[in-house]
């Protein structure tokens, strides 16, 4: 098992005796599946890191807890939503309550896919609308020269206007700029959202 932490074979040893072999599984699955998973500890339990937060499990008296920090962008796949001490799968109180390892295998692997496509996590907010994000000169630039995609962009809710806008902002490189630009006006073109390959 590579890339792990001390402290999280600590936290195993000392957890209730139910949950050490669920615990145990569940580390065994995520790294099996993402070989590139590195451990640590955050909020005094284990997460497991991939090009950012990735997923976390908790031992608690009665149950354990695993869940995703993208859970909102996985409700197709999830037995539940959002981000709780339980997490995505309930109240584990013994191995039954996971899925089989295939399944497991696959929710975990589209977890990495979303990390893998830099695919934020949905923002935890209050209710109410968001501040508009002004679409840059560039990226309009480039929507002027593609009719399609022009007539997308204007036409899309507010929503899904910010997450285009904010993805070609956040580039941190102007050729990773350029190139999502481009895609976003291939895209947009297609008549798709920034999100498209996660929607349903």
């Amino acid at each position: 098992m590579a890339k792990t932490d001390p402290r999280v074979d600590a936290y195993i040893k000392k957890a209730p005796p139910f949950a050490r072999p669920i615990l145990a599984h569940i580390r065994k699955v995520v790294h099996a599946a993402v070989p590139g998973v590195e451990e640590t500890m955050k909020w005094s339990s284990p997460h497991f890191d991939y090009k950012g937060i990735f997923c976390g499990m908790s031992a608690f008296k009665a149950h354990v807890g695993f869940g995703f920090w993208k859970a909102g962008l996985m409700k197709d796949l999830l037995p539940g939503s959002g981000l709780s001490a339980a997490g995505q799968f309930g109240r584990i109180t013994s191995m039954a309550d996971l899925p089989g390892d295939k399944e497991l295998a696959k929710i975990i692997t589209f977890a990495k896919q979303l990390n893998d496509d830099e695919v934020k996590a949905p923002p935890m907010r209050k209710a109410g609308p968001r501040p508009a994000l002004k679409a840059p000169a560039d990226l309009l630039a480039a929507l002027a020269k593609n009719r399609k995609a022009a007539t997308t962009f204007e036409n899309f809710p507010p929503g899904q206007r910010r997450e285009y806008v904010a993805w070609v902002i956040e580039a941190k490189q102007a050729a990773t700029r350029e190139k999502r630009i481009a895609t976003a006006v291939e895209w947009m073109a297609e008549g798709k959202a920034r999100n498209w390959k996660y929607m349903k």
